[in-house]
């Protein structure tokens, strides 16, 4: 008789005691404004879909023509048989757009944080970190030999201390997110650049959610900060904003040259298959032909803000259209999500271990597709069940 995993159900009858256990939403209809959840329309606030790309007629239209003159897939990894025009053509155009050398494309945000910081640092180096990095910057420093130190949230005097202190190391890399994606806020990159300079160390940026929606067309924090050509690594995502799937790291000649021999998830991995290199390829395309995707973006976050917080609920300081609603308690946050699903607002809860304990939230992310009355719809619905919950008093 096979031995079971009794442990395992242990920890998921505890998740479940505690209403923090979760079954997966099934969506049944295109990413929008509005989806189609258990046979029943609501309002989509827990997508990442924010300039609505990820149905955009052109993007459709390329991945369409992609498959049919190209195939559903490449067969092999980029570096034995898997490299195909395009994808050297998308990566040129990544680093156009972003103001860099070069760049590289990766099957995922997560797997490009993992290959950069795992390829890039040894034992002799240390890899800085701010305290609330997304996880797949954790797990990336996970994989390296060298030392580690974490920062409090964008407390610079913190981080000036760990480079003033750590002069004997060979590399001293900062690594930060742009966008910090549970609350919303933006590193301080001009000081963390200046002080970068100042102690001689380098700086990776993870734009996940600051591609287009942050600087020029969506260029990321960096160009928004206006630090264009000081900041030595830029990751971001081509599954979020952009609309399709993937992730890259924008840089020098030098060390993308040095990552298409030695980071992991790049060598041993199939590559994006036609249609989504060709759908991320049109995406550039679309950013910088619609610019008013992202002024609508803003608009709409701005609105939903302003509303929420008149309500009388309390936001985590946000920056962006990332609009963190904190509860607190773990089950509440999530009966009060499955409250608001089922009056047809699909606004996911977050709480421990993304974030954590005691500061469970409801994350809703507004996009340029929504309309205003959706949104003062939500909102209705959103004020309504807090209220039964007392939430809201």
């Amino acid at each position: 008789m096979m031995k079971e995993f009794t442990y395992l159900q242990d920890e998921l009858e505890a998740m479940k005691q505690q209403g923090t256990h979760q079954t997966l939403k099934e969506i049944d209809s295109k990413q929008s404004s509005t989806v189609t959840l258990n046979e029943q329309s609501v309002i989509q606030l827990s997508s990442n879909n924010y300039l609505g790309l990820t149905s955009h007629p052109r993007l459709m239209k390329a991945a369409k023509e992609a498959i049919d003159e190209f195939g559903a897939g490449t067969g092999s990894v980029r570096t034995i048989a898997g490299t195909m025009t395009m994808h050297e053509r998308l990566e040129k155009k990544l680093a156009a757009f972003k103001k860099t050398e070069a760049a590289l494309v990766f099957q995922s945000g997560f797997t490009t944080n993992q290959g950069v910081l795992s390829s890039i640092l040894t034992k002799d180096d240390l890899v800085i970190s701010d305290e609330l990095n997304h996880a797949s910057i954790i797990d990336g420093i996970r994989l390296t030999k060298a030392d580690k130190k974490v920062y409090g949230h964008s407390n610079m005097e913190e981080l000036e201390k760990i480079l003033k202190k750590s002069m004997n190391y060979r590399v001293r890399l900062i690594v930060t997110d742009g966008v910090f994606s549970m609350d919303g806020d933006i590193a301080p990159l001009p000081e963390i650049v200046r002080l970068a300079e100042a102690y001689d160390a380098f700086v990776m940026v993870d734009d996940a959610h600051a591609s287009g929606v942050l600087g020029e067309n969506g260029r990321g924090t960096v160009n928004h900060f206006k630090l264009d050509g000081r900041v030595h690594i830029q990751v971001g995502t081509l599954s979020k904003a952009v609309g399709v799937l993937g992730g890259y790291v924008a840089g020098s000649a030098v060390l993308i040259d040095y990552l298409k021999h030695k980071a992991r998830p790049f060598l041993f991995s199939t590559s994006h298959p036609p249609a989504v290199t060709r759908a991320c390829e049109e995406a550039i395309e679309v950013l910088l032909d619609e610019p008013e995707r992202i002024d609508t973006l803003w608009e709409n976050a701005a609105y939903f803000k302003k509303k929420v917080i008149s309500l009388g609920f309390q936001v985590a300081p946000t920056e962006t259209p990332i609009i963190p609603i904190m509860i607190g308690d773990e089950a509440l946050t999530f009966r009060f999500s499955k409250a608001l699903i089922e009056r047809g607002v699909f606004a996911q809860g977050i709480a421990f271990p993304t974030v954590a304990k005691g500061k469970a939230r409801i994350r809703a992310i507004i996009t340029a597709e929504h309309t205003k009355e959706e949104l003062d719809r939500a909102l209705t619905i959103i004020e309504e069940e807090a209220k039964k919950l007392n939430i809201l008093d």
